[in-house]
């Protein structure tokens, strides 16, 4: 109840901005999503694994096959991190 009432005065552009610039989320993305996310990616051979991070209003900032980059691209820019399942 206290959230719903808490929330109840942001807008969806507000609630995406909470964290803008401070908070970034780390996720495991599947090939197919990349041209959704990064349409400046070029194409990549399905069943890859790969790693995405994102600012916390959902601005693709990094994709990589390598988990740890997406840490050190975060640190670099001074952003917190949090991952995604």
């Amino acid at each position: 109840m206290l959230m719903k009432h808490a929330n109840a005065g942001l807008t969806k552009a507000e609630l995406a901005g909470i964290g803008n610039g401070e908070v970034a989320y780390i996720r495991k993305i599947r090939t197919e999503d990349v041209s959704r996310c990064f349409p400046e990616a070029p194409d990549i051979e399905p069943g890859v694994d790969l790693w995405a991070l994102f600012g916390a209003d959902g601005t693709p900032i990094l994709l990589t096959d390598n988990r740890s980059s997406t840490f050190f691209k975060a640190a670099e820019d001074e952003l917190k991190t949090v991952s995604l399942h």
